[in-house]
């Protein structure tokens, strides 16, 4: 019998099944495989995502693998990076509060401000269409028609691909409906991660999120960053803002513009830990 230790961590409810190196070798399945089995809600232990801990990196303090919950590959996940960086914090696989990451979207700088809590260099943000990837000439406002409804979608990527859309009210009812339909559109060749966005203030925004690869997710760290983005491209939105998700709040700071895209994105929000224990591995 093979048993795997493993630690359940959330940010924002937005949950990650953890594991050190050693325990991923001890699996001896693809990481997309383990993923499928360690993720799934009624046969495993049930997350978002499964983040393999890879102490063994050339250009960065630390690196991870990161898969979700369906198998794909995943560049990015902001709320994934948070905890991440609190576990190897924690665990003293890094000695100093301030470290580099590396990524499928390369090197991410995150900070440990206090126990729960945690500061993200998220990067600076990708507008051209050929890179986040989107098939249109431009990002911003690209009409989009479903079902006779008429949406202004905003394509950002922060390493991962996002679509975002604001709306007068019910984001959530919006994103139930619609974002799986949007999330494997041709528009994006990659697929893509969907935000509907309700604008409360100049800073402060709702956004209930369909996770590319999850479905419904209580949090989304990068589409958090890309919404803040979205709305100051569009002239919605001041540098800092509260981004309300269904498990908390995020704050972002973007000090860019529409004149100076090159500023980094900062997201601050919680990683908690959830439960540790042993998973039996049946690999038949």
């Amino acid at each position: 019998m093979t048993f795997i230790d493993f630690t359940k961590m959330n940010g924002l409810g937005n949950d990650f099944v953890i594991l050190d190196y050693e325990e991923y070798k001890k699996a001896e399945i693809a990481p997309d495989k383990l993923a499928l089995k360690l993720c799934d809600r009624n046969f495993g232990i049930g997350a978002d995502g499964l983040i393999i801990v890879n102490p063994e990196t050339t250009n960065s303090d630390i690196s991870w693998i990161f898969y979700n919950s369906d198998g794909t590959v995943a560049q990015m996940c902001g709320n994934g990076m948070r905890c991440f960086a609190r576990y190897v914090y924690d665990k003293k696989y890094v000695n100093k509060k301030r470290f580099s990451v590396s990524t499928k979207a390369g090197i991410i700088i995150p900070e440990i401000i206090s126990d729960n809590e945690v500061k993200v260099n998220m990067g600076k943000p990708v507008l051209e269409p050929e890179r986040i990837p989107c098939n249109s000439d431009f990002n911003l406002n690209i009409p989009y028609q479903i079902e006779n409804n008429t949406f202004y979608l905003n394509a950002i990527s922060m390493g991962n691909p996002h679509c975002i859309i604001f709306v007068e009210k019910e984001s959530k009812k919006l994103a139930l409906e619609y974002g799986s339909k949007m999330e494997t559109d041709t528009l994006f060749p990659e697929k893509t991660n969907v935000e509907f966005v309700e604008i409360l203030s100049r800073n402060e925004v709702i956004i209930n999120v369909w996770e590319r690869g999850c479905g419904i997710t209580l949090a989304c760290g990068t589409g958090a960053c890309a919404t803040t983005v979205a709305g100051i491209m569009n002239g919605y939105l001041d540098n800092t803002v509260t981004a309300k998700l269904p498990g908390g709040n995020l704050q972002i700071e973007w000090q860019g513009s529409p004149k100076n895209t090159e500023e980094c994105v900062y997201m601050t929000g919680r990683a908690d830990y959830s439960f540790v224990g042993k998973f039996y591995l049946n690999n038949s």
